[in-house]
């Protein structure tokens, strides 16, 4: 506002004063001193002030992109759309009992899976093989072609599920904490394991049918593979790029911004911090950063792993008592690469993970990815800063034991 103000005086006293004199905004009549020039000075402030008070933007209200450093792509920010009125697609609750342990569910201990494998009477994490791997361990290298249009290149790997706890009636967010480093422990050992012999290890988790996971059990996946994923390709080219320009790695650097700031924070703690990016696309999308440089999970330090379980329950926490449902999401984590990328340079990484929540307006009402999303550019109705907001007014006490 003062440097409006400040702005139209500078203006103003390059007026000549004749032409001040006689042009005076608040008589018809013509005549030399019927005004002072510092009143014309204050009143053509004012007038400039309220012009550019009506022609502001506000992101809270009018349509704007905002640009993805992470993706090199812009994000359609649309604030007025979050009050029309929906008669789409509801999707129904998924808080329906689950029974603790049912003799039908290959995940659960001792059950017989598909594969007719049995499983142990496991008491903490579990992880297996995928009976039903999208990648294989042997696959042979296909003719080479010489036509730019119809190029195929090998595809070697290995796909794991990774149980969190032996209840089928157990998520991460009821988990005690002990339970939940546990989970963290045998992430980081999976990803140093498999990134010896993989250029990519993907830990992720989909939660909840409108996700696509297809057992109520709490469990992950991992996938690990020869090649360096599309989205992964993309990061690697603008961290590395953020580094060479600025000397520093990007998602350090905004996250020292982001501190400062403190409109999209949700959660802070010793070592993490849980926001939503500035860029999210989702309507509750959010980043888990650590606050020092690191390029693995491996490679977290012990009192990193603890304070990331206190974290990871408090932020679970919130998002089930958005609706107070079993919230639904995509999360996965994101390091530099492994396997041959070990030896190379990658401290332009660090270390994230990305939740993708897809509900927008109740437990009932989800964003669809569709249409412009799909043929143009992502885009959002709730503002990141107005997303932060509710995440942060959340209880921190889980709605199913608050009566306990």
């Amino acid at each position: 506002m003062y440097s409006h103000w400040r702005y139209a005086n500078e203006f103003c006293l390059s007026v000549p004063l004749a032409i001040a004199r006689t042009n005076c905004p608040v008589t018809t009549q013509a005549k030399p001193g019927c005004m002072s020039l510092g009143y014309l000075q204050w009143l053509y402030a004012n007038e400039y002030m309220y012009y550019r008070i009506a022609h502001m933007l506000s992101s809270a209200e009018h349509p704007h992109i905002r640009y993805n450093p992470l993706r090199d792509d812009w994000i359609l920010v649309s604030p007025h759309r979050a009050k029309r009125p929906w008669q789409g697609q509801v999707e129904k609750g998924e808080d329906a009992a689950i029974p603790r342990h049912d003799p039908k569910n290959p995940l659960c201990p001792g059950n017989t899976r598909a594969s007719g494998k049995v499983n142990p009477n496991y008491e903490g994490t579990f992880v297996f093989t995928n009976d039903f791997q999208a990648l294989m361990e042997d696959t042979p290298m296909p003719e080479p072609s010489s036509d730019p249009l119809f190029q195929t290149a090998q595809a070697r790997g290995t796909c794991k599920v990774m149980c969190f706890h032996p209840w089928s009636d157990m998520t991460l967010p009821l988990m005690e904490v002990k339970a939940i480093r546990s989970v963290v422990d045998k992430w980081a050992e999976i990803n140093k394991d498999l990134g010896e012999r993989y250029t990519w290890v993907q830990i992720f988790e989909n939660r909840g049918a409108i996700m696509g996971c297809s057992n109520p059990h709490p469990h992950c996946q991992v996938w690990a593979s020869s090649f360096l994923p599309n989205e992964l390709a993309i990061k690697d080219r603008t961290q590395r790029q953020y580094m060479e320009k600025h000397g520093k790695p990007m998602l350090v650097d905004y996250l020292e911004k982001e501190l400062k700031k403190q409109e999209r924070i949700v959660l802070e703690s010793k070592h993490w911090v849980w926001l939503v990016p500035y860029w999210a696309t989702w309507p509750y999308e959010t980043m888990l950063l650590p606050k020092h440089h690191v390029l693995h999970l491996h490679e977290l330090s012990d009192q990193a792993r603890e304070d990331l379980a206190v974290m990871m329950k408090k932020l679970l926490t919130k998002y089930d008592n958005m609706f107070e449902v079993s919230f639904p999401y995509s999360m996965g984590w994101h390091g530099a690469p492994t396997g041959e990328w070990l030896q190379k340079d990658c401290s332009h990484w660090q270390l994230h993970a990305s939740y993708y929540p897809p509900l927008l307006r109740s437990a009932t009402v989800k964003k669809f990815m569709v249409g412009y999303e799909m043929l143009a550019q992502g885009q959002r109705d709730l503002t990141p800063e107005q997303a932060a907001e509710k995440l942060r007014s959340l209880p921190d006490v889980h709605y199913k034991e608050r009566n306990k």
